[in-house]
């Protein structure tokens, strides 16, 4: 099992900044991939940023070049810097794990925190 919490959502002004943390806990060892989802109303969760199994990250297209993800192993969490934010971004941010148990895959969520960027 693996909890996460999400803490750094808020209110911001277009073309401002926000960081948005999440810490693991509980069977760390096991987590394959992390990163973030987002989901605004009436529209599906997707993908913003994600660490893959192998390292590397991966991003939407509509975040290249203004978000990063980051990570800090000794504190097993994950950051996501929002930089130059648009409205569009307003979403609740969710964290996501995988672990690999075996040849098992399970996925976590944190509760979400809400971003809304005011135009």
């Amino acid at each position: 099992q693996v909890q996460l919490v999400e803490s750094g959502g808020g209110l911001v002004e277009a073309g401002g900044s926000l960081r948005l943390s999440c810490a693991a806990s509980g069977s760390t060892f096991s987590i394959n991939a992390i990163g973030w989802y987002r989901q605004a109303p009436g529209t599906q969760r997707e993908l913003v940023a994600v660490f893959s199994s192998g390292g590397s990250t991966n991003y939407a297209d509509s975040v290249k070049g203004r978000f990063t993800i980051s990570r800090d192993n000794a504190k097993n969490t994950v950051y996501l810097q929002m930089n130059s934010l648009k409205s569009e971004d307003t979403a609740v941010y969710y964290c996501n794990a995988v672990t690999k148990v075996g040849s098992r895959y399970f996925r976590y969520w944190g509760q979400g925190t809400q971003v809304t960027v005011s135009s």
